[in-house]
């Protein structure tokens, strides 16, 4: 029976990019049609090979360039294009920024058609590469060929990978040679591990099949330098865990964490597993001035724990937030989606009471630990959904909050948590966003009672489309 192929879908020619869209690919028209295309640049005028076609949009890859945008500039990585990553490395960095902020807008004013008189600058972060405190790496027995290791003269007999997922591609890993979003040795104890693994035969991971004994790399690290490793297998086979964790350990002093998982499940998710100290401590130190005082927080990293990934940028966006909700030491805060506890605990020291609320219960354990290992008596931290925890009762409890902060998931906040908000009528209420477009649906739902007072963008993550943005909304009076 023969099978029917494809029509191609054609190619528009000449087509100009006008703009940078939110999901990172870049926005090209022909007529009513739209089309996302990836790794444009406002004023390319290119050739578009259409490979996805809807009603009302499209989606293509560049094939071929007939002018190239003044906005573009060589990208810094050699893995770019191809590992998912850094989708804006061919912006200038000034661009990047200027694209973030309209997002910021758009999503506010042409989506959410929010009232707002103005909008402060985005802040750019002060590092646009090493940035980021955390990374996890895959390990495969199916690397990705690139076009040159595809040439039947560049025949590449191994085919071990340790490095990123392929956009799309669950079983096929990208093997890095160098990543350029954390400092080192990360790239230098990856490539350690991978070499110590080529050298003892040991099987890498195949997904498919379910075999092979290295499944994952783990690598965070602090602002001391201070490095964890957390290496994943998909067996208990000792001899080869020890003898890997001893090299790693030998070799890297930095290393003050080291760890093992065994994780034979179908997925890579750790949070539910085991995780065994091999040596030194179980978790790291990170150091923040605590706001408003002269004191340092030092803040406990667990293997599993939420930590913002850009930690000199998450310092700004901390502060910025505690400015905006302003506490006293009479007043009560709550702080909704809480995690570990890390903002509850930094405005702490000029609040009257802190309330943290979370659905992730390991997450308020660690909030709970934050606050005794800095002595911090005045915060109380709840586990739970928080629809379900935030009630009237719970409310009557423990105080009506005078100051809400929330920093919901990129889903936002559940309507049932908006409608608890509007029952307890804060007077000001300080919205942390990764997702502008679900912060101003929300906010859209809270603005007959409240007014958008200050807008403030920040930069977390450079070279990506994502942005992260912080809203006060301050009461309307009666």
């Amino acid at each position: 029976m023969s099978t029917k192929r494809k029509k191609p879908l054609g190619i528009i020619e000449h087509a100009v990019i006008t703009d940078a869209g939110s999901e990172g690919k870049a926005v090209a028209r022909a007529g009513d049609l739209v089309i996302f295309v990836s790794y444009g640049a406002p004023g390319d005028v290119v050739d578009i090979q259409l490979i996805r076609k809807k009603k009302s949009f499209a989606e293509g890859k560049i094939v071929r360039f007939h002018e190239k945008s003044n906005m573009r500039e060589e990208p810094f990585c050699m893995h770019f294009g191809l590992c998912g990553g850094c989708k804006w490395q061919h912006l200038r960095y000034s661009d990047q920024l200027f694209f973030k902020q309209k997002q910021v807008e758009d999503h506010f004013i042409r989506i959410g058609k929010l009232e707002i008189e103005s909008f402060s600058p985005i802040l750019a972060s002060p590092l646009t590469d090493r940035y980021r405190n955390k990374l996890e790496f895959t390990f495969s027995n199916r690397r990705w060929l690139t076009e040159f290791e595809r040439n039947e003269e560049h025949l590449v007999a191994d085919m071990r990978a340790l490095g990123f997922h392929l956009p799309g591609m669950f079983d096929r890993v990208l093997d890095i040679l160098e990543c350029r979003l954390q400092t080192e040795p990360s790239n230098a104890i990856r490539l350690s591990v991978k070499e110590f693994a080529q050298g003892n035969d040991l099987e890498f991971y195949d997904v498919k099949r379910r075999t092979g004994l290295l499944r994952n790399l783990i690598l965070r690290n602090n602002l001391k330098e201070e490095w964890m490793v957390i290496v994943v297998f998909s067996s208990n086979d000792q001899p080869v865990i020890h003898s890997l964790l001893n090299h790693l350990a030998g070799k890297f002093p930095q290393i003050v964490s080291l760890m093992y998982v065994i994780n034979n499940k179908h997925n890579d998710t750790i949070s539910d597993l085991d995780i065994h100290l091999f040596r030194g401590s179980p978790y790291l130190v990170e150091t923040f001035p605590q706001y408003g005082t002269d004191k340092d927080l030092f803040f406990k990293i667990s293997p599993v724990s939420f930590f913002q990934t850009n930690t000199r940028q998450a310092m700004e966006l901390y502060r910025i937030a505690a400015s905006f909700t302003d506490p006293t030491e009479n007043d009560l805060v709550y702080d909704l989606y809480t995690g570990t506890g890390t903002i509850a605990n930094y405005i702490a020291g000029v609040s009257g009471r802190v309330i943290g609320i979370d659905s992730v219960r390991q997450a308020i354990e660690d909030a709970i630990d934050n606050s005794k290992y800095n002595h911090i008596t005045n915060t109380e931290f709840f586990p739970g959904d928080i629809a379900e925890v935030m009630t009237g009762e719970f409310m009557a409890a423990k105080g009506m909050p005078g100051i809400v902060i929330t920093d919901p998931p990129r889903s936002g906040m559940h309507e049932k948590v908006i409608r608890q908000l509007l029952a307890a009528q804060p007077s000001r209420i300080v919205y942390i966003s990764c997702n502008p477009a679900t912060q101003a649906r929300d906010i859209s739902l809270l603005k007959d009672h409240y007014r958008i007072e200050k807008v403030q963008p920040v930069d977390m993550f450079p070279h990506t489309q994502h942005v992260e943005n912080v809203a006060l909304l301050v009461k309307k009076e009666s």
